[in-house]
């Protein structure tokens, strides 16, 4: 299999909890659970690999589906029976859409449903009745950043390294935001990077930025500019009440960032939700459309991923290939995430 961010050892760490399964999963039913799921996990995910794009989809889904089992099956804030999944909890609409305008919908909060249940785990939002756009998913998902589905203005993950907080505490802490598009650095103005990070929650609060000039605070934002496009902006925030060194400071930034495999992102909500997605969470959501687009609509799926005619080929591709690595070490940070 491919190995990238840490898979091959992602699955050592996943095979080796096995023998002795974390938090609930410990015994009886959830610990019977936890193992054949994480089996099923791996056998779907090593299928996938050795296969095409016109049925990869459905081997990486359903592996991720039975690793929400042994996600639940762990949690420490499920009880009872609670943990236990009886349908897939989203739905997709609208295959006769473009593709980037498929719609993809949840059930209801509180109920049983696999997304719903593992989201509810993760504390990240569903959003019922209101359809959210394939696109909007998508570009959540920090390896689509160079594999765009259409040209339109993108609200991508931003990467931060938590590791060069900046600040003195009792005062202003700063961070490095990167991967601002080029469409907010060209515009230079103020204006519109407060339009810009609006819809990002943990960015909305911020404090200030590293301005450009002697013009005081009403000087423009003073990007660094990446060779490749893009770039990024030094970021400020008012100290957390409480924090008294920098491993409280760390640990506050992870609660307003999310993790992907090992770093960490700022990363919008998407319309009418108060909290932005999990990245494990924005990954189920396009697998489980692309999955049902494959099975349900073969004919429409081939012809999307024919490099010879369909633009989005190359990065559905590129989105399968880096499910079947970067999802390994999300699932195992997940599991760890769920239990402590």
């Amino acid at each position: 299999m491919h190995s990238d961010l840490g898979t091959d050892e992602a699955w050592e760490r996943l095979r080796a909890s096995r023998s002795n399964p974390p938090a609930r999963a410990s015994t009886g039913a959830r610990r019977k659970t936890y193992s054949a799921a994480l089996e099923q996990l791996e056998q779907m995910f090593r299928a996938a690999a050795v296969v095409g794009p016109a049925t990869r989809p459905l081997q990486v889904f359903y592996g991720l589906s039975q690793a929400g089992r042994a996600i639940t099956a762990a949690a420490w804030s499920l009880k009872g029976e609670d943990w236990r999944l009886d349908s897939h909890g989203i739905k997709t609409t609208g295959f006769d859409r473009p593709f980037p305008e498929i719609e993809i919908r949840t059930d209801p909060a509180g109920t049983q449903g696999s997304f719903v249940k593992v989201s509810e785990v993760l504390d990240s939002p569903v959003w019922e009745k209101t359809s959210v756009r394939l696109e909007d998913v998508w570009d959540l998902l920090p390896p689509t950043r160079r594999h765009p589905l259409t040209s339109r203005n993108r609200m991508p993950a931003l990467y931060t390294d938590i590791e060069s907080v900046g600040g003195h505490l009792n005062s202003l802490m700063s961070l490095p935001v990167c991967d601002i598009p080029d469409r907010v650095i060209e515009a230079g103005t103020r204006e519109a990077l407060a339009d810009f990070f609006a819809t990002y929650p943990a960015l909305a609060g911020h404090a200030g930025y590293e301005i450009t000039g002697p013009l005081g605070d009403d000087g423009p934002p003073d990007y660094a500019r990446y060779r490749h496009g893009g770039g990024e902006l030094r970021v400020m925030w008012a100290m957390p009440e409480g924090v008294t060194d920098g491993n409280e400071l760390r640990r506050h930034i992870r609660a307003i960032t999310r993790s992907y495999a090992g770093c960490w992102y700022f990363l919008p909500a998407l319309p009418r939700m108060t909290r932005e997605l999990h990245p494990l969470m924005a990954w189920w959501a396009v697998l489980y459309t692309l999955s049902m687009l494959a099975r349900y609509e073969p004919a429409t799926w081939g012809r999307l991923i024919s490099v010879d005619n369909s633009q989005h080929a190359v990065p559905v591709e590129q989105v399968l290939e880096r499910a079947i690595s970067h999802l390994p070490v999300l699932i195992a940070d997940t599991i760890i995430e769920v239990s402590s």
